[in-house]
C-alpha cells in the first residue's frame, strides 16, 4: 500500500496529512495503518492523521484520527494545517472564509493577513466540577465541552507536575469516553500557561481544542465578560484564543508544512504495535533527544 502524505504542525502540534479527495484510497482508515503512520520509529511520526476529503455538500470533511487509532470530533490545531494543506495544495481561495466538515460541525476558517490561520471553533460549555489524578496528585478541574471533552485544571505552577507520562485519572463514571486534560498556570491578566495530557495520543506539545477549553475555563473562574482574548502558551509556541460578544470562540495560530513524500505500508509495519507513546517519551528524555 503506497500513497502521497504531506507532514505538518500547528504549534509543533503535529500531522500526517493524507490526501484523499475521492475518497478510494484508504477506505475506513483502519485504526493499524493511523498507528503505524504516527509511529515516530517506524512510521513518519506524528499526533495525529488528517484525512482530506470531499464533504457531502462538495465541500471539504476532515477525517480526524489520534495517534492510537480512535477518532476525535475535533482537532484545533489539526483544522488550520488542513486549511494550510488546501491552500498550497491550490485547492481554496486564501481571501475567501473556508467551510471544513469535521465531527463536531462545520468550523469557518480565516487566512489572516500575518500569515496566521483563524477558525471559529463554536461556544463552550462549562460543566460540573470535578477532580483530576496526574502524577498521583489530585487537582480540582472544571469539565469543559468544545466539541470534544476536557477537563481543565488551574495550578499554582506547570514546573511542579512533573512527566506527563500515565494518563490522568478522573473519579468513577466521569468522562466515561476519556478526555483532554489541560494543565493551565496563570501568567498575567490575559495570559495562561498550559500544558495537555490528550486522549488517544499522551502528552503533545500543543492543543488547539485544548487552549479554547482552558482560556474559557479560566474566563468563566474570573467572571469576565466577553469580548476577551487570552494568549495561551504552551511548550510548542503560542495561541491567541478569542471569545466575542455571544460566547463564540475563536482559535487564531500558525500552521506550517514541513514535508511531502509516500509512504509504503508494509504487512511488517501494520502487523505489530509499536511501544506505547509514554514509552517511547521516557526513552526519548531518558536520551536526551527533543520529543
Amino acid at each position: 500500500m503506497t500513497f502521497p502524505f504531506v507532514k505538518g504542525h500547528g504549534t509543533r502540534n503535529d500531522f500526517v496529512v493524507l490526501p484523499d479527495l475521492d475518497g478510494s484510497v484508504h477506505g475506513d482508515l483502519a485504526p493499524a495503518l493511523v498507528v503505524a503512520l504516527c509511529d515516530r520509529r517506524g512510521g513518519i511520526g506524528a499526533d495525529g492523521v488528517l484525512r482530506v476529503l470531499r464533504g457531502d455538500e462538495g465541500g471539504w470533511l476532515m477525517d480526524y484520527r489520534n495517534a492510537d487509532g480512535s477518532t476525535s470530533e475535533m482537532c484545533g490545531n489539526g483544522i488550520r494545517v488542513f486549511a494550510r494543506y488546501l491552500e498550497e495544495a491550490g485547492l481554496v481561495d486564501p481571501s475567501e472564509p473556508l467551510e471544513v466538515e469535521t465531527r463536531d460541525g462545520v468550523k469557518y476558517v480565516s487566512f489572516c493577513a500575518d500569515g496566521e490561520i483563524s477558525v471559529e471553533m463554536g461556544t463552550p460549555k462549562l460543566g460540573r466540577s470535578t477532580t483530576v489524578v496526574v502524577g498521583g496528585r489530585s487537582f480540582d478541574a472544571i469539565a469543559v465541552d468544545i466539541g470534544n471533552p476536557h477537563a481543565v485544571a488551574i495550578v499554582g505552577s506547570l514546573t511542579e507536575i512533573g512527566d506527563l507520562l500515565v494518563p490522568p485519572e478522573f473519579p468513577a463514571g466521569e468522562f466515561p469516553s476519556g478526555a483532554n486534560v489541560e494543565l493551565v498556570e496563570l501568567a498575567g491578566d490575559h495570559t495562561v500557561m498550559m500544558r495537555v495530557f490528550e486522549r488517544g495520543v499522551g502528552e503533545t506539545a500543543s492543543c488547539g481544542t485544548g487552549a479554547c477549553a482552558a482560556a474559557a475555563a479560566v474566563v468563566g473562574q474570573r467572571g469576565e465578560r466577553p469580548p476577551v482574548e487570552y494568549q495561551v502558551e504552551v511548550p510548542g509556541g503560542r495561541l491567541a484564543v478569542t471569545m466575542d460578544v455571544a460566547g463564540v470562540v475563536h482559535l487564531k495560530g500558525p500552521a506550517v508544512l514541513v514535508a511531502e513524500g509516500t509512504w509504503t505500508a508494509s504487512p511488517q509495519s501494520l502487523g505489530s504495535p509499536p511501544p506505547s507513546r509514554q514509552f517511547a517519551l521516557r526513552a526519548e528524555r531518558a536520551s536526551g533527544r527533543p520529543d
